[in-house]
């Protein structure tokens, strides 16, 4: 097919949603409705298994589509967007109330990491609803944001309300692995799509991270470590298993991952992450500059308790080698050895962690990016970010929202090539002892309906605040 297709929502195609254009702003932007769509929509994104196994294994086509027909009964004029076929993204545009305003990007992805159904105490892909809690993959990671972004278009679309800023809604492909056809392929061929977006929002951001008895903490997004992920070989002589061998590829490359493995990388602190240690410290009642000369910070982490989790990967860059492959015989000394390594670099630590892997892997092994992004930090002493705390604390007054930076990535990677400043944000208020960060890419992936539920609340506020 053609790599963009637009579906209209056209007289019901999804009842009086489809009755045509927003209407004039109204403060009632929520209705009974959107707490029920927000739970089945969650439960039914789920029953489409989107799992993406990498290498072009997956096919979020059916997901693309349910999403893009509730996007047309809100009376949006969504477009399907491939670059191979079956990996589909899907774009639509809010129109708000101020057309000089710039637009706002939120955006989240259909596919999900696989899931083995024996480790599970459900069907993953049953999307089932028990108890007050939805389970399944994709529950945290990330259709119950897709699922709150489309149950409050809707909603809007139903109550009259509109956001003073345009909103652009990206559902993308491939997330989970290279983006080569999600995000990627959209700011690299569709960037019209997105015109006037200066900020965005996505996952990974203002859930309830609880640090102890009566202290809830939400903390948002405002950086990414950058993506550095390496390719290692090593060449040697071929030779006979029996006989001495000094050129040996598997030997080789085994010093030179093992050297990257043990590496300890110097701390270096971004502005984020001094942000959210200073916030963190003042939480606990400590004054605290973490870039003043002489702060031990290793002693100040000791002091933040599980909050420090926060921060702690996020100090210094990280090489972690992951795969290793060599030879094809038992007695056949191999001419090639291969290894793989995920490295994550600070913003600003790209140039140290390149002169560090030319110096860890040596004179006998090669390194090579396999894949590479950028490393990303947005204000957090703005308009922006204020808009985002207030939002989450006026529905959790006894909450903070704290900025962090995050270990990993997101597709706010890529949008970025647009000039798009990108905020983790996807709310939810969890109960104690529920281990947020555990679930993502774990099993028995959950949430609440309640945080559900919260997270369209604080989405309506922020956004229509923005």
């Amino acid at each position: 097919m053609a790599d963009m297709e637009r579906l209209h929502g056209g007289p019901g195609a999804a009842g009086p949603l489809a009755a045509g254009p927003f209407a004039a702003a109204a403060d009632g932007s929520l209705d009974a409705a959107a707490f029920d769509e927000v739970v089945a929509f969650t439960s039914e994104l789920i029953r489409i298994d989107t799992g993406n196994r990498g290498g072009g294994d997956c096919r979020e086509r059916p997901a693309a589509e349910y999403a893009a027909e509730r996007l047309a009964g809100a009376g949006l004029d969504p477009v399907l967007l491939e670059r191979t076929p079956g990996r589909t993204n899907v774009v639509a545009r809010v129109e708000g109330t101020d057309p000089g305003a710039p637009a706002l990007l939120v955006h989240g992805h259909l596919d999900v990491v696989p899931a083995e159904a024996a480790d599970w105490s459900v069907d993953p892909f049953s999307g089932e609803v028990r108890d007050g809690v939805v389970w399944g993959r994709g529950a945290v990671d990330m259709k119950n944001m897709d699922a709150m972004v489309l149950a409050l278009v809707r909603a809007w679309a139903r109550t009259g309300a509109r956001p003073r800023r345009d909103v652009v809604i990206a559902f993308t492909a491939d997330e989970e692995d290279s983006a080569v056809d999600g995000s990627g392929f959209l700011a690299d061929h569709h960037p019209h799509l997105f015109e006037g977006c200066t900020e965005g929002l996505s996952e990974s951001g203002a859930f309830t991270l609880h640090t102890g008895p009566g202290r809830a903490l939400y903390p948002i997004a405002a950086g990414e470590r950058g993506t550095a992920w390496l390719k290692l070989t090593a060449h040697g002589r071929t030779g006979h298993g029996s006989k001495p061998n000094r050129d040996n590829a598997v030997t080789r490359l085994a010093a030179a991952v093992a050297r990257i493995g043990d590496h300890e990388w110097p701390l270096r602190l971004t502005d984020t992450v001094a942000a959210c240690i200073t916030e963190l410290a003042a939480l606990q009642g400590l004054s605290v500059d973490p870039r003043a000369p002489g702060t031990d910070l290793e002693a100040v982490l000791g002091k933040l308790g599980p909050a420090a989790a926060l921060v702690e990967a996020t100090l210094r860059n990280s090489a972690n080698p992951t795969m290793l492959s060599a030879g094809y015989k038992l007695n056949v000394v191999p001419g090639r050895a291969t290894a793989y390594v995920d490295g994550r670099t600070l913003p600003g630590g790209e140039a140290e962690f390149a002169a560090v892997l030319d110096e860890l892997t040596g004179p006998d092994v090669d390194w090579e990016f396999h894949h590479r992004e950028v490393a990303l930090e947005a204000p957090v002493d703005g308009r922006t970010y204020a808009v985002l705390r207030e939002a989450v604390e006026h529905f959790d007054p006894h909450g903070h929202a704290v900025p962090f930076c995050m270990a990993g990535g997101t597709d706010a990677k890529q949008f970025s090539r647009l000039g798009i400043t990108g905020y983790g944000y996807s709310p939810l208020k969890l109960p104690p002892g529920f281990d947020y960060w555990a679930l993502f890419h774990g099993v028995d992936e959950r949430v609440p309906v309640e945080a559900l539920h919260f997270g369209v609340r604080v989405l309506d506020r922020a956004l229509r605040n923005l």
